[in-house]
Parts: C-alpha cells; sequence; structure tokens
C-alpha cells in the first residue's frame, strides 16, 4: 500500500473516531445545559452557561448507591469467574482425565444459549432458594454467565504453556495446588487481564438480570438505577445526562488505559510458544 492508500485509510479512520466519539461530547455537553437550552434551537450548541450543579443534584440522589452496588457487584464477579475460569481451564488443558473433552463441551454450551430464555428459569430457582431481590442472585448470574468466553480466552494460552516446567515442579515436591496458585496463575497475567477487562465491561452494563431479579433500591447497580433516577428528574434533564456520564466514566476510564492489554492478551495466547 502507497502513501496515498495509508493517507486515504487514515483519513477513513479518523471520520470513524470522530462519529465514535461525538455522541460522548454531545451527552457531557448535554449534561451541562438547562432545559431551555436542550430543547432550543440548537440543541448541538455548547452551553452558554455550563450548569456544573447538574452534576450534584446527580449525586444528591441515590447515584451514589448505585454507583457502589455497581462496584462492588463487578468486582465480586469478575474475582470468582476468574478464579474458576482459571481452575477449570487448568483441569481440562493440563491435567489427563477421560471427561475433560466433555466437560469442555458443556462449558462452551453455554456461549450458545440466549439470556432471555434462561430469565424465566432462573428467576424460578433464585426464587425457591430465597434469592429473588438478593445481590447473591446478580453475582452467581454474572459468574456462570461470563465463565464459557473466559475459559475459551483462556483455551488458547493454557495450551501453549511449556509442559517441561510443570513436570520440574513436581519432581522438585510440588503439590497441584502450589503448582497452579504460584507457578501456572502467575504466568497467565497476561491474558487473565484480558478476561478482567471483558468481564468488568460485560457487569458493569449488564442490565436485563439486575431489572428481572433486584426490587429494592438499595441493591441497583447503576444500570437499572438509572430509570428511577429519570422518574426522579422527568422534568429537568440536565441531571439525567449527568448521571449517563457518571455512569460510564469508569468504562471510559478502563478502556483508555487498558484496551492495549485486550490485544497483548489475545494476540499472547494465538502466538505464544
Amino acid at each position: 500500500m502507497g502513501r496515498l492508500g495509508y493517507s486515504i485509510l487514515y483519513v477513513f479512520l479518523a471520520i470513524v473516531a470522530v462519529i465514535q466519539v461525538f455522541p460522548l461530547v454531545w451527552l457531557f455537553m448535554f449534561s451541562l445545559k438547562d432545559n431551555s437550552e436542550i430543547f432550543g434551537l440548537s440543541p448541538f450548541a455548547l452551553p452558554t452557561d455550563p450548569k456544573w450543579e447538574n452534576y450534584v443534584k446527580a449525586w444528591q440522589g441515590d447515584i451514589g448507591l448505585y454507583f457502589f452496588n455497581s462496584i462492588w457487584i463487578t468486582v465480586l464477579a469478575i474475582i470468582l469467574t476468574v478464579i474458576l475460569a482459571s481452575m477449570a481451564t487448568f483441569a481440562i488443558t493440563r491435567m489427563q482425565w477421560k471427561l475433560s473433552g466433555f466437560v469442555l463441551i458443556l462449558f462452551m454450551v453455554g456461549l450458545m444459549i440466549p439470556v432471555q430464555s434462561a430469565l424465566i428459569p432462573l428467576f424460578s430457582m433464585f426464587l425457591g432458594v430465597n434469592l429473588i431481590d438478593n445481590p447473591l442472585s446478580i453475582v452467581i448470574t454474572y459468574t456462570t454467565y461470563n465463565l464459557p468466553i473466559t475459559m475459551m480466552i483462556l483455551l488458547g494460552f493454557y495450551y501453549t504453556l511449556p509442559r517441561e516446567i510443570e513436570e520440574a515442579a513436581v519432581i522438585d515436591g510440588c503439590s497441584i495446588n502450589r503448582l497452579f496458585f504460584q507457578i501456572i496463575l502467575p504466568m497467565t497475567t497476561p491474558v487473565m487481564s484480558t478476561t478482567v477487562i471483558i468481564n468488568m465491561i460485560y457487569n458493569w452494563n449488564e442490565f436485563i438480570f439486575v431489572n428481572t431479579f433486584i426490587n429494592s433500591n438499595k441493591f441497583k447497580t447503576l444500570t437499572v438505577g438509572i430509570q428511577n433516577f429519570i422518574g426522579q428528574y422527568q422534568t429537568d434533564w440536565g441531571p439525567i445526562g449527568a448521571t449517563l456520564i457518571i455512569s460510564i466514566v469508569p468504562v471510559l476510564i478502563l478502556f483508555f488505559f487498558f484496551s492495549n492489554k485486550v490485544v497483548e492478551g489475545i494476540s499472547s495466547s494465538a502466538v505464544k510458544g
């Protein structure tokens, strides 16, 4: 590809980037306006008098509680998912037992189950064990639903790990538990960082499960809690825009600083060895 081809490619990518970023910029301007500016003749214009107090109004509601719920539920689900997926992947790829292939197929079948088809069975199950309106139901659901995709990312990396390391550790008297937690797990840090980022984005933005299983405001996350916030400020759209900005800031920060980790983790699983 010559210089002209690269120039056309860069111009095209710049246009795509502007199209992708513009909604975020518009939402930020939206959050600094009052109703008269939002519904005025120029809704895309810059705010004449930025209303930073919209963010104060937003935080004075329950958004702080929703934000805290999103953080601890997301973090707990990520820890459980990554640890369990790493254990399962280690057992399937590094240990020899008859049903390892069948168990792997069972996990991968989870990728083909639509979320909507599982809502009623999950609701009935959680209702039977008194976990409706309990954040534990959300943590369990996030963990199980993210296990297949997490294992699929880990598989390629685990298959390429040199067995000589394990053999040397076993000869030195290393147990299976020590082998996994002190040797294998640290070696998979690059690909684990990829799974953490992917799980965080899914858990943070998830709506359907929380909306179905959680009724009390004290357990709702940001994605569902914003619904109540919109009802609370249905005639004051500036604070609504502020709540949306607050809800997407953690994902933007994560993407900005760690997006390269996703590429590194996936490429390391593909070309390692």
